[in-house]
């Protein structure tokens, strides 16, 4: 780790903390920071258990409050954001078997036995050479952090099927660690850099095409 991300890693302990001290405090714009800041990842990842969307964002409900009335038990071994999906996790799985739905997360990794390819075979010349060179993230940063830009990101994670979807939104959104998604899903640690890296791959090439059609 440099030093950049070791400040990265500081700065984000001591929100944490603070996060932490608020909510014990019983600080209502603590509760909704928390909030805002996880609740669309939350639904994503409760959805992956559950059947109805009002379902998942029960799961959430639940979590949000057992957090609140659990945070005095929060003993800092892991990052509070860690600490609060493995709750949502549980809840969710324990909801969906309730309804007879919930499988294991490993289960939905099935893709990885498939001779799926990490990018679309057109790219790729007989000799296994780019056709096209995959563009640089070399836009200027005003279009790259465009509204629209942003939409299309999203839509193109949501289009993932379910286990790069989940993955690459607790990875790259949320910033955990990859032994802390594989443990959080119980998948093994090539599982989760392999779904990844497909899910990365996709979602690039749907930005990319985005990008060519919009600078035409």
């Amino acid at each position: 780790m440099d030093a950049d991300d070791a400040d990265d890693a500081d700065d984000a302990d001591t929100a944490d903390d603070a996060l932490v001290a608020a909510l014990r405090a019983g600080d209502e714009a603590a509760f909704a920071t928390l909030i805002d800041r996880y609740y669309g990842t939350m639904l994503r990842v409760a959805r992956m258990y559950v059947a109805t969307k009002e379902a998942a964002e029960d799961v959430v409900q639940e979590t949000l409050l057992g957090v609140i009335r659990g945070i005095d038990r929060f003993e800092g071994r892991s990052s509070l954001k860690t600490w609060l999906f493995r709750i949502l996790v549980n809840r969710a799985k324990t909801r969906g078997e309730r309804e007879a739905r919930s499988r294991p997360f490993s289960s939905l990794t099935g893709e990885l036995e498939s001779d799926e390819p990490a990018v679309e075979p057109d790219r790729f010349l007989a000799d296994g050479s780019w056709a096209a060179a995959p563009m640089a993230p070399r836009l200027p940063e005003d279009e790259v952090l465009a509204a629209e830009a942003g939409e299309q990101l999203m839509a193109a994670i949501d289009a993932l099927p379910p286990a790069q979807r989940t993955v690459i939104t607790l990875r790259d959104i949320e910033g955990l660690s990859g032994p802390e998604v594989s443990s959080l899903l119980e998948i093994t640690d090539a599982n989760q850099r392999v779904l990844l890296h497909r899910a990365r791959s996709k979602v690039r090439a749907a930005l990319e095409r985005y990008l060519q059609e919009h600078d035409a």
